[in-house]
């Protein structure tokens, strides 16, 4: 009778030491947004969520120009006697990387981040600083709509 019993018990034991390991290797993702953990719930088509915190600093770049760094992406905005550059750039960003939009400007202003939530970002004269990271695939556009101006095509991959 003993003989049966082992022979019962030896196939549960094994599915369970193999159902024990299968979950121990599954993913970290969440399954309602197949991304991993943490990084919110569905998003609307081409439109990408981010977060912002504020960061003013001294430096000054002349150019409009965008540069990779170590830590993501710098896009200088220069806006000086009405007029903005650049102009309608298309530019591809990872999701989750670090976006910096350094403005330098003759003039306050403020420019509309068209994200989900959408943002906007205030600016004195002189040179600000706001930092960006989208965590969803989509187009982001920058614009100046007191120029009536596209500056910046985020496209979050």
């Amino acid at each position: 009778m003993s003989s049966a019993l082992g022979r019962l018990l030896r196939p549960t034991a094994l599915t369970v030491s193999t159902l024990v390991l299968l979950a121990g290797c599954g993913s970290s993702q969440d399954p309602a947004s197949g991304s991993p953990s943490g990084s919110g719930s569905a998003a609307a088509s081409s439109a990408a969520s981010s977060e912002a915190s504020p960061e003013a600093s001294g430096s000054s770049s002349p150019s409009a120009s965008a540069e990779t760094e170590a830590a993501g992406t710098v896009v200088a905005i220069t806006i000086a006697d009405g007029t903005a550059s650049p102009q309608g750039k298309a530019m591809q960003v990872a999701i989750g990387e670090r976006v910096t939009l350094r403005v330098e400007s003759d003039a306050p202003g403020e420019l509309h981040i068209h994200s989900t939530p959408e943002q906007e970002l205030s600016f004195e004269a002189g040179t600000t600083e706001e930092e960006l990271t989208f965590d969803r695939p989509g187009v982001v556009d920058v614009e100046s709509h007191d120029l009536d101006q596209l500056l910046v095509r985020l496209e979050v991959r």
